[in-house]
């Protein structure tokens, strides 16, 4: 075996795809993420993940390279973060609720060199399409085509990755002055991850509802990543209505789920709520705002 620089920093290093090929390698038959009918095992979503690297590789993109993606919750938006974490692009997640200049701003100034969207989105994205220094790749829904491509490459794509290289531009929501990208690397978010699995914020028999925005650091970096890597099963939702959410936590058994006061007020006062079976839930998280405390006790006792 040829022993070299690169081949010793490859051995040493721990990165975000690293630390996912090792829950992969624990857990390959288990149910990591669900998205409507679809449903992913670990060893499907690392395939899976693979291939879109192979595909935006082909394409001409390359380490550093910065991807802005724009849309809703979904399982190709977590597949499209993981690629990203296994080619060395740089992710850049817009807030899908964005539109005019502020979607310009965040585009623009992030440096991104391509553009994926929800369809859904279309119409924010031509609004703005000819100021955009981002070259406008294409769909989130094409590259979820690459995903289920039985034909794509499904190994691991080499990079020459390092703990300490950008991995994502998070931005700030800009209430004081302009959105600031912050610089997140391997090292700090696998710190993060971490924190939360010692806490014990997330364990391996966890089912999880998330339907909380991934292009937030609470959903994706305190609540999905900790998830996948301790091999728990994550369930997505594009928002935590409670018409969707309390049957759904019934059907899938949930033991897990984050959401701000409001969510959790909103599930309290539905007219069903006391028709479903909750009791599988263990692990109740919130943030964001201060809980009432009258509403902490409603949820403990019902």
């Amino acid at each position: 075996m040829r022993v070299d620089a690169a081949s010793i920093r490859r051995a040493l290093r721990n990165t975000v795809g690293d630390a996912l090929r090792r829950s992969v390698r624990r857990n390959p038959h288990k149910e990591a993420i669900l998205f409507g009918e679809r449903r992913w095992t670990y060893a499907q979503l690392d395939a899976a993940a693979n291939k879109v690297a192979h595909a935006l590789l082909a394409r001409g993109l390359a380490k550093g390279d910065r991807l802005a993606v724009y849309g809703r919750n979904s399982d190709i938006y977590v597949i499209a973060w993981l690629a990203c974490a296994r080619a060395g692009f740089i992710h850049v997640p817009v807030n899908p609720a964005l539109q005019g200049e502020e979607l310009l701003y965040i585009l623009n100034q992030s440096g991104s060199r391509v553009l994926f969207y929800d369809t859904g989105l279309a119409p924010q994205v031509e609004a703005v399409r000819e100021r955009v220094g981002a070259e406008i790749t294409g769909t989130l829904e094409e590259l979820l085509q690459a995903a289920l491509d039985p034909a794509g490459n499904g190994e691991e794509p080499e990079a020459d990755l390092d703990d300490w290289d950008v991995i994502q531009l998070l931005y700030t929501s800009g209430t004081t002055s302009a959105p600031k990208g912050a610089m997140m690397t391997h090292r700090a978010l696998l710190s993060e991850y971490v924190s939360c699995i010692i806490e014990g914020t997330a364990s391996r028999d966890d089912r999880a509802l998330l339907a909380l925005p991934l292009y937030h650091s609470a959903a994706m970096h305190g609540g999905l990543m900790p998830l996948l890597l301790v091999g728990a099963t994550s369930i997505i939702l594009p928002a935590p209505l409670p018409e969707v959410c309390l049957p759904l936590i019934e059907r899938e058994r949930i033991t897990w789920m984050f959401a701000p006061p409001t969510v959790w007020i909103n599930f309290l006062r539905h007219p069903d709520f006391d028709r479903y079976d909750l009791s599988s839930l263990r692990k109740v998280f919130y943030g964001a705002s201060i809980m009432p405390v009258p509403v902490l006790e409603e949820l403990r006792r019902r």
